[in-house]
């Protein structure tokens, strides 16, 4: 069975654990949007911490952080899944990302992730995924 989730306007964190269990439990998990999934805290801080981490190390050796946007959440739910076990390889397989509403996506009903909405959040600070990755030097073609 596929789920589809939308990742619009939901907090990228709690959209990436659930997203992790899912494929844990041999789901198959497809997120459409993944340019406008939210990160909460003030932007310069956001900007801030994501370009120290893209800056880290050597360029030869990692680590490697995607400025795509559906590459970057789904480096978000790696870090949600045992990555040395089996198990974990073979769930972040089962996990798709999307830039947009691919074809073949559009009509199907999306799976609601409860309690991840940013509408919720304490505070109006927030980035989305799309805005990080604009500034750390991605290009793509928005919809």
């Amino acid at each position: 069975m596929m789920i589809i989730i939308d990742a619009t306007n939901l907090i990228a964190g709690r959209l990436a654990t659930t997203a992790a269990k899912q494929a844990l439990l041999l789901e198959e998990v497809s997120i459409i949007n993944a340019e406008k999934a939210v990160i909460s805290g003030d932007k310069t801080f956001v900007f801030a911490r994501y370009r120290q981490r893209v800056d880290r190390g050597v360029h030869a050796k990692g680590p490697f952080i995607p400025r795509m946007p559906d590459r970057f959440l789904r480096r978000i739910i790696r870090g949600m899944l045992p990555m040395a076990n089996t198990r974990g390889r073979e769930a972040y397989k089962r996990i798709l990302c999307y830039i947009g509403t691919p074809e073949e996506f559009k009509g199907k009903e999306t799976f609601k992730v409860i309690g991840a909405d940013a509408n919720k959040l304490p505070t109006v600070k927030k980035v989305t995924v799309g805005e990080i990755c604009k500034f750390l030097g991605a290009k793509w073609n928005e919809y």
